[in-house]
Order: structure tokens, then sequence, then C-alpha cells
């Protein structure tokens, strides 16, 4: 554990400055230090009074303060600094430091401390012991508390309530009364003292699982999942005694967190997906979790999508072929783009020069109401502006049926894709008259493909992972342990990516300790996921602010031999 030093914002990782901007892995969050000042402060008063329209009036105020730097007025918020340049507006606002949670967290070798009402109006412990309030990275236990007045000052003037001077890398804003007083209302109300899903003695989880998911990849999904939460329920530790020591150096009890067993609901929807959102707010309505982890779905993702972004639920890590793309969004967290990465993939190549020449013509061939409709529809937009004409052969009916015919009708077009299962490609028949097929690896079962022998030299396949030999070892750590449980290897990569999504989790909870907030799992997730040395099927996995997709990249592989499973990169690892 780390405490906050008695300096604000000092560019180290003491837990006592703000905002850090020179972290390159987050050089996306600007030098928006908004009120990095703020952080280490404890003492606002009790919310001021007001009706609950009035009281929602004041929140909505301040949240746009906080979160997209907007005065009241409709004006930018400025952060003043001497002897730098000013931030406003987007820029300049809380979140981009402090998070959506208000809760900070790790930034380079700064601590962004909590800004939230219970740790901004925290009066120094008397006995060492912080009672209830949970422990979080940066919280400050040698400073007095803020009182609203106290944290004007410190927001306009840069002073804390000791009359010590912040760091240079605390601003200063300007703000009036009436922001002022909307902004400290809203981190007031940040402050959530019973959170969904959690009890003293358990957290609840949910998993969600679409009718038109892979009954197959389905068995392997949850029987992953219910031995993980089987395992980590014996295995977990006994509780820590609380520890009694300096109120200017240490939480106590706030420094452990309680182990509580993991309970896990299992959501199946049913029927057509207009009527999944009920179901999902029935479900939530019954079974209150903390959050949604792995899940599986088919072709359609999209409601829970939007379930998931409308109640607050983190969503993290779900197998799915197509999920959904809107980066604005902020519960959901995939592994990739899927088969729409796929088609960036293949787009990228035929931009490129080939054999002297980019091609002029590109047919694609996918079955109607497939996740391959939507990867094809990609790839067409993606190519629009190349000069590349693009046609499609659209299959309808049973797998199989229509595909040689699909081929015949592409006749003389330069390059092939394919959106194909591995029925359809079974029953692709004679070698086409395109020089080169692409192949969605996703859909066809990456290099297990049934790919008749005489298209196998001109084909690639769109491969979102690591090669097979490269990321082993990786592999080997997940099946070993399925192994031990006898959890039987049905649908490998799916279940590979359960184990990983289940594990990170977890890792995530320990950081978290007992500070169950919804918004903070998910920062700390994005923060957590690229420390992961057991990464599954993906050579590296990474997120920065505002992205959802861990994995951003993939290759382009042959099949090394005439026959057999064995593929070699035709390419370096590529992020479209």
């Amino acid at each position: 554990m780390r405490f906050a030093s008695p300096i604000f914002c000092a560019p180290v990782d003491d837990g006592g400055g703000l905002a850090q901007f020179v972290t390159p892995r987050r050089s996306l969050r600007h030098v928006a230090l908004a009120f990095a000042f703020v952080l280490t402060m404890p003492a606002l008063g009790a919310p001021a009074g007001g009706t609950a329209t009035e009281l929602a009036a004041s929140n909505s105020a301040g949240e746009v303060i906080f979160r997209r730097g907007l005065l009241g007025s409709g004006e930018p918020i400025v952060a003043l600094r001497s002897g730098a340049a000013n931030a406003e507006g987007a820029t300049a606002a809380c979140v981009n430091c402090h998070q959506r949670s208000g809760l900070g967290g790790p930034e380079g070798r700064t601590t962004v401390p909590p800004i939230t009402g219970r740790y901004l109006t925290r009066p120094l412990p008397k006995d060492g012991d912080d009672g209830d309030l949970p422990f979080v990275e940066g919280m400050r236990g040698n400073r007095s508390p803020y009182s609203d007045e106290l944290l004007a000052r410190a927001i306009r003037e840069g002073v804390d309530p000791d009359g010590q001077r912040f760091s240079y890398l605390m601003p200063q804003y300007a703000l009036g009364d009436q922001d002022m007083a909307a902004l400290t209302g809203y981190l007031k109300h940040l402050d959530q003292q019973r959170v969904p899903g959690v009890t003293d003695s358990t957290l609840h989880f949910a998993t969600i699982i679409t009718p038109d998911a892979d009954p197959v990849k389905r068995a392997g999904v949850l029987d992953v999942m219910k031995h993980f939460f089987a395992d980590r329920n014996v295995r977990q530790m006994v509780p820590v005694p609380a520890m009694r020591t300096s109120a200017k150096t240490a939480y106590s009890r706030a420094m452990f967190m309680v182990h509580r067993r993991w309970e896990l609901h299992v959501w199946e929807l049913t029927g057509p997906a207009s009527g999944w959102q009920q179901q999902l707010e029935r479900h939530l309505e019954r079974e209150p979790v903390f959050a949604v982890l792995s899940g599986l779905g088919g072709g359609n993702w999209a409601p829970v999508h939007a379930f998931c972004e409308h109640a607050g639920v983190p969503c993290l890590f779900p197998n799915l072929e197509l999920p959904v793309v809107n980066e604005s969004d902020f519960y959901s967290i995939y592994f990739s783009r899927g088969v729409l990465l796929e088609a960036g993939l293949v787009a990228k190549a035929l931009r490129e020069t080939t054999a002297g020449a980019v091609p002029q013509s590109v047919t694609q061939i996918y079955r109607a109401g497939d996740v391959g409709e939507a990867a094809a529809a990609e790839l067409a937009a993606l190519l629009k502006d190349s000069g590349i004409k693009v046609s499609s052969q659209v299959l309808t009916g049973s797998a199989g049926a229509g595909v040689a015919n699909a081929v015949h009708r592409a006749g003389s077009a330069e390059r092939l894709v394919l959106w194909l299962r591995p029925k359809d490609l079974a029953a692709l028949g004679v070698a086409p008259a395109a020089n080169r097929v692409y192949l969605s690896g996703l859909l066809g079962s990456l290099e297990r493909a049934p790919v008749p022998a005489a298209w196998r030299e001109r084909t690639r396949i769109a491969y979102l992972f690591d090669l097979p030999d490269r990321r082993r070892v990786r592999v080997d750590f997940a099946i070993g342990w399925f192994m031990a449980r006898h959890i039987p290897l049905v649908a490998e990569q799916s279940q590979v990516d359960t184990y990983l999504a289940l594990g990170l989790a977890s890792e995530v909870l320990k950081h978290m300790g007992d500070a169950f907030v919804r918004d903070y799992f998910v920062e700390r997730a994005v923060l957590q996921v690229e420390h992961r040395i057991v990464t599954g099927y993906y050579p590296r996995l990474a997120l920065a602010t505002g992205q959802r997709f861990a994995s951003k990249g993939g290759f382009l592989v042959k099949w090394a031999t005439p026959t057999g499973n064995f593929v070699a990169p035709d390419g370096n690892w590529t992020i479209p």
C-alpha cells in the first residue's frame, strides 16, 4: 500500500500528486490536471438543501463541469498554471485525471487521489481507524479536511486546507459560486454507500448467453465459469484482522479487504432480440449484480451492450465474433473488434500493392443473416474510395448450399473474400479464378478451416491471434487448469478467453480492495489489462483512455504445408 505525501501533485509515485500527463500509455489524457489539486481533500459539508429537482439539476451541471469541462454558461472551463500553457474545455475536465468514478488511480509515477465527498471530507482519524471508509490509493492520511470554503479556495487559489501551496502540476480554476456549488455537489453525488450486487459476504456477478449463441461454445464457457467461481470460493484467503497504527500514516481497517464469496447468475435470453432488453432489466431487478463477466453471443449483441450502458453495469470481455463498436460508451470492454477487425486487415492488404498492382475487383461471399454480412459491409465501406470495385454473392438456405455456384458467379474477380463457416468452406468445390483468396479466421475455424486442397496455396487467413507456436505457453496455462478440473476442451479459444476474463476480473478486484464502485471497476480493468502476463491467444492486451478493444491487430497467415494445420505469417502483425 502507498500513502499520500504531504506534497500535493508532486510528480512522483507517492500518492500525493494529482494527474500526470507525461505517461506514454495515457498520453491521450491530455495535460488535463482538471483539478488535480482537489485530489487530496476531505471535508465538504452535507449536500445543500433543496428539492429533488433542484438537486438533480445541480448534479447535472456539476457532471458537465466534471466530465466535459463546460461551465453552466456553456463556456469552457480554463485551467491556469503558472509558467505553462493553459488548458480549457474537455482537456481541462476533471475526469481526465480523476476518472469517471472520482477515485483516481495510478498515472505514471504519480497517484491521482480520490476526490469524492467521503474522501474530501474525511476528518483526520484519532485512533488510526477510518471505520468503513474503503482504502483507495492516494487517499491522504495526514492532511486536514476540506470545508466547502476551503475547497473553493483550493480550486481558485491552489492552496490546501493547511495553507500549503500545491505543486505546479495543480492548475487553478476561476469558478463562480454557482458553478462551484454545482461541482462540489456532484462530487458528493459520486459517493455510493450501497452498490447493487455487493453484500457483506457476497459479490454477485452475471454472465449473459444469447439464444443465437453456439451451443457447443455455451457448454464450454459455462463449464469454465462455474469451476472458476467454485475454485475461487474454496481457495480464497482468510480475512486479515484490522491493524491499529498511527492516524498520520495508515488506514487500519480500510487497508484490508473483506473476502467475499462470488456468486454467478446465468442470464439466458430467449426469443427475438427485441425482447432482450426487457428480459435483462427483469434479471437485474430480481438478481442485482455488480458486473457482467464473459458470456456468449451470436450475431447480435447490440441489445446487451445497450442494456449495460443504460443500467451502468460493467460488461467485460464477452465471447463475440461481432462486438458493438462505440468507443464513446463506457461500460463494455471487448477483447477485439472481431470480424470487423478482420475486415480492416483484409482492406489494408487489398489497398497495398500486391504482385505489382492493386486489384481492380473484389467479390465477397457471405451467408445472409450471419455476422459475415456485417463484415462484408465493413470491408465495402473501407474500400469505398480505393478505386476497387466490390461486389457480393449472398448465400441463403442451409449450410453448404449454393457455395460452389457463388464461387462460379464470382467469375473473373481478382480477389475473393470468404465470410463463411466450416460447412460452407467444405463445399467450395473447384479452385476459383481469383489469384488470391482471403478467409475469415473467426468464422472459418482458424487454421483448421476445411478449405479444399486446391484452394490452400492461394488463401490467406485473417488471424486475430498470436501464432500457434508463439501462444502455446500462454494457452497451456489455461488448458492445464482445465485438465486439473476435468473440464472438456470443446471450444478452446472461447474457453481460454473466458478464463482470461475471469482472471483479470479477480486481479482488478484485489487492487480495488473494498472500494466497490462500478465505474471504478471498469477504470481499474482498463488500467490492469496491459499488466497481464498470461494473455492467452493474444500477443498483447492494452487499453488507453477511451479505448474499448484490448487487442487491436492481427496477422494474415498462410498454410505452411500442403496438408495439416501448420500456418506461417504472411507479413507482420498489423494494426489496420
